[in-house]
């Protein structure tokens, strides 16, 4: 399976018709240029769970700086590095064994 459709399914799991309404996925755009990608955890099997944070600068615009917050996985990266983000927050979701 492909890193959309593994997120796909790890939001999917979670839409119970209550838990989308107020939590979710935001993937945004930096004006560095870069990205954000915000996943709440509230309600999770992820909301307890120990992440590590995480940064590498590899150059200007390949870089990566991850960590939890505030109940969400909060991830920054250059702009060639979206997909790297996503399974980085994959990775963990699945080292973590989350169930609901």
């Amino acid at each position: 399976m492909n890193t959309l459709k593994n997120l796909q399914n790890w939001y999917e799991k979670y839409c119970d018709g209550y838990w989308e309404k107020e939590y979710g996925i935001n993937i945004s755009n930096l004006g560095n240029p870069g990205w954000t990608v915000d996943i709440d955890l509230a309600g999770t099997g992820l909301e307890e769970k120990f992440f590590e944070t995480f940064q590498v600068e590899r150059t200007k615009n390949n870089w990566i700086s991850c960590r939890v917050e505030e109940m969400k996985f909060r991830g920054f990266g250059g702009s060639g590095n979206l997909e790297e983000l996503l399974r980085i927050f994959l990775d963990w979701a699945q080292s973590t064994s989350d169930r609901s």
